[in-house]
């Protein structure tokens, strides 16, 4: 909680989370907020210009742009969610496993991860598509599971760290379940970590699901989405050169929002470790001022040294030197 404090203070998050407010707002209500029907087909205005009908005019169809452009955000940005969620689901709990489970666990989840990230995802998506069939759900596992590794690699390296604490090894010590040190120790020192590894995710995850789309892997036509707009605009880029540049600048948009929201994230996070860790510095201890005696009461010794020397200065209060009896009386006879 201190750490989303710290980032919703930041102005650059402050803009980034409007920006993907307003991406989840088209998401939910786009089909609602769409002018006309995303797959009507008018021939009479095809590739028309923007207009006041038209706000950013029309495809090859006559299909309102506009229209297909708020239908298709809510089946781009949830695949993306999809596949980051399939992600968190097979790379965090594998992360903490290894590092408390032994060492059999930790050795088959890394072989497992460093066989998944040598997979290209392209490759990996269209093989998946094409045993389980061509459908966003199918997709949208595949990339799941090649993005499970950037989770269990980060979950692993801050679990690490924390099983090394010292208040940890006391828990142990004490007797505490793995359950209730996880719960209590672990999740909450690694939760900012994960959520700086879903902003950039899900971010990822976008470009690919555009790329598929693109492809006409994952959503079949005439169903909007953002790839599929790129692809379906470059065959007439003679007539509307602009085209791609709007389901282009929706997802360059978003992607830098996450992108801005997670560096915002990284910071806080940062800053409130600096601040945690850091220790004041010690006032050191003022002893009192010396106070000069006089020299009278000092009694210092003629023979002593000469005037413009340093000369020592007595803090401790004069003590009266009193004569002995014996040394009294004699003075007294003798005087």
């Amino acid at each position: 909680m201190r750490t989303l404090r710290r980032t919703w203070r930041l102005p650059s998050a402050r803009i980034a989370l409007a920006v993907l407010a307003l991406v989840a707002l088209v998401a939910v209500a786009g089909g609602v907020l769409a002018p006309y029907d995303p797959l009507a087909q008018r021939p009479a205005d095809m590739l028309h210009g923007p207009s006041a009908g038209h706000p950013l005019g029309t495809d090859y169809l006559g299909r309102d742009v506009l229209s297909r452009l708020l239908a298709g955000t809510g089946r781009s940005v949830v695949g993306a969610l999809e596949a980051v969620g399939a992600a968190m689901l097979l790379g965090i709990v594998p992360g903490i496993a290894s590092v408390w489970l032994g060492r059999t666990v930790e050795w088959t989840a890394q072989r497992a991860a460093d066989t998944l990230m040598i997979m290209p995802f392209t490759v990996f998506a269209i093989a998946v598509v094409g045993a389980l069939g061509n459908g966003m759900h199918q997709a949208m596992l595949a990339l799941g599971v090649l993005f499970a590794p950037l989770y269990f690699r980060v979950t692993r390296a801050a679990a690490l760290g924390l099983k090394q604490a010292q208040y940890v090894e006391a828990a142990e010590l004490m007797g505490a379940s793995r359950w209730w040190i996880l719960r209590v120790h672990v999740w909450g020192k690694i939760l900012p970590t994960i959520a700086v590894t879903t902003a950039q995710a899900v971010g990822q995850a976008l470009l690919v699901v555009a790329s598929l789309t693109f492809l006409g892997l994952g959503v079949q036509p005439p169903a909007p989405t953002w790839g599929g707009m790129l692809a379906s605009d470059l065959g007439y880029l003679a007539q509307q050169p602009w085209a791609p540049l709007i389901p282009g600048a929706a997802i360059m948009i978003t992607v830098g929002a996450l992108n801005i929201l997670a560096d915002a994230v990284r910071d806080s996070g940062a800053m409130a470790d600096a601040v945690s860790t850091a220790v004041p510095a010690a006032t050191p201890a003022t002893a009192p001022p010396a106070v000069p005696v006089p020299d009278r009461a000092v009694g210092r010794d003629p023979g002593g040294p000469a005037a413009g020397q340093d000369q020592r200065t007595d803090t401790a209060p004069h003590t009266p030197v009193i004569p002995r009896p014996e040394e009294a009386e004699q003075r007294v006879t003798t005087g």
